[in-house]
């Protein structure tokens, strides 16, 4: 474990679990995300039927996880009522867990086991499905890019945990 792990695990092993609320595919790049309610989980590849579980084995970006409080957040900051999470190309929408404190530490969805790598951030093309100032709304809220550590199937309404590391 790396000493920033530990220090986060330090302070969020109080952290609350969250729920799964949304599943997107992407088929191909730049292609419509298709919705589904579950996915096999594959440990060191992404999620089956995305483009980039076929890509590079063993990438930091396997899955890209945004919560519905950052994107609500987006959407008051552009002054629109919502958005549809496939505009915004995530893989996964998640609500009741904070995203920022899942960083650098190891958590569970479903029967999977995930590792944030790095923050996910937003691509100009933000600009073209959101409209002007899309980039700058979502700065700081574009959410987490993860591995997969332990494949498994995850679904709609699964719980979003911590996992808690001992030193």
């Amino acid at each position: 474990m790396s000493s920033q792990q530990r220090l986060l695990s330090r302070y969020t092993k109080d952290l609350r679990p969250g729920t799964l609320n949304w599943i997107g595919l992407r088929p191909a790049r730049k292609e419509d995300l298709i919705e589904v309610k579950e996915v096999l989980a594959r440990e060191g590849l992404g999620l089956e039927g995305d483009h980039r579980c076929t890509k590079t084995p063993g990438s930091a970006r396997q899955v890209t996880i945004i919560s519905q409080e950052y994107i609500q957040q987006t959407a008051h900051f552009l002054g629109i009522e919502e958005i549809n999470p496939n505009l915004l190309r995530r893989n996964l929408v998640v609500a009741g867990i904070n995203l920022s404190a899942l960083r650098h530490q190891r958590f569970s969805i479903g029967e999977a086991i995930f590792e944030a790598t790095a923050l996910c951030h937003p691509c100009t093309r933000m600009e073209t499905a959101l409209g002007k100032g899309a980039v700058s709304a979502m700065l700081g809220h574009g959410g987490i890019c993860a591995k997969i550590l332990k494949s498994g199937t995850i679904k709609i309404g699964d719980r979003v945990s911590l996992i808690v590391q001992d030193k």
